[in-house]
């Protein structure tokens, strides 16, 4: 295999701000905040990073335009140890920009999808596809063209003894179509949905009882909640790992930082319930600095941190 790790989805740069009183106030007024931050940003690309951090060999696929905040994204996988050859470059569509304004332990984000909405499983090399141990997708309903072809991509990924993960992320429409995503999660192996996704995509108030009932499409439903932690369903048992204690900053990417250290776990060859307790970890520890990479950990960190 030529990598351990294969993500597809977004990239982007984002601009974090914050913390911002709420209400956020319009005519006009002007506001300042303590802090502010150029950073990288995209559910996929904060994954793609925090397990390059981990030591996995990671490619990315997916799309930007022609343009700097294109060139931002490149330069910062790169830098992080991803590999980006196979990112597709659109010379007529910009690269998607997202503000985020933190607030406490919660987030706004507002976001112009540039190219976003025409990447395609066309933007994913089959070789690529083939050479890899894991596939990992991020932001599905972010992204309808490569929703429709993420099971098909996922099914060749299996059909060469790779594993795969998909994390939804937040549904822009608010429709959350389980139309889409049933087919996708018969081919997945672990769905890694937020509590609030869980319940969205269920209508159950109950993370444990929308992790269940998502569970019986096949996966194994990895859930994180915040300082409450994570639990994973397997269907019929449940497994739960605490959150670390930690003075967060911000809580951007924290639940990419968790996918990361959840399928780097996964692919070192700890158990569903250790790689539960070392993701946890990982998404604790990326909150101690703004943005979704700066505070990632490596190994040794995110092991020695659930150890001690």
């Amino acid at each position: 295999m030529t990598y351990d790790l294969l993500v597809i989805g977004d990239a982007n740069p984002d601009v974090v701000v914050g913390p911002v009183e709420q209400p956020i106030l319009f005519g006009q007024r002007e506001r300042l905040v303590p802090s502010g931050a150029l950073l990288l940003g995209g559910s996929a690309a904060i994954m793609a990073c925090g397990a390059a951090r981990l030591g996995l060999r990671v490619a990315f696929a997916g799309r930007v335009g022609d343009d700097a905040a294109g060139n931002f994204v490149r330069t910062a996988l790169a830098e992080r140890g991803v590999d980006v050859s196979a990112m597709t470059v659109d010379p007529s569509l910009p690269t998607a920009l997202t503000t985020v304004l933190t607030s406490g332990d919660d987030r706004a984000m507002i976001t112009s999808p540039g190219c976003l909405p025409v990447t395609s499983a066309n933007d994913v090399p089959t070789a690529l596809l083939r050479s890899v141990r894991h596939v990992h997708a991020s932001s599905f309903y972010l992204m309808p063209e490569l929703a429709a072809g993420i099971a098909g991509l996922f099914k060749e990924a299996k059909a060469s003894k790779a594993t795969t993960s998909l994390d939804p992320n937040d549904d822009p429409s608010g429709r959350w179509d389980r139309m889409i995503l049933d087919p996708v999660l018969r081919v997945t192996d672990y769905f890694l949905p937020n509590a609030s996704e869980a319940q969205s995509l269920t209508g159950h108030p109950s993370t444990q009882d929308a992790a269940g009932i998502l569970a019986r499409r096949g996966p194994l439903v990895v859930v994180k909640d915040g300082a409450a932690g994570a639990l994973a369903h397997d269907g019929s048992k449940v497994v739960s790992a605490p959150a670390l204690k930690v003075t967060p900053v911000d809580a951007v990417g924290a639940g990419d930082s968790f996918d990361a250290g959840f399928v780097a776990a996964r692919l070192n060859g700890f158990s569903r319930v250790r790689a539960l307790t070392i993701a946890a970890a990982c998404g604790s520890l990326s909150t101690r600095a703004a943005g979704g990479t700066a505070a990632q950990a490596d190994w040794d960190l995110a092991l020695g941190s659930v150890t001690a």
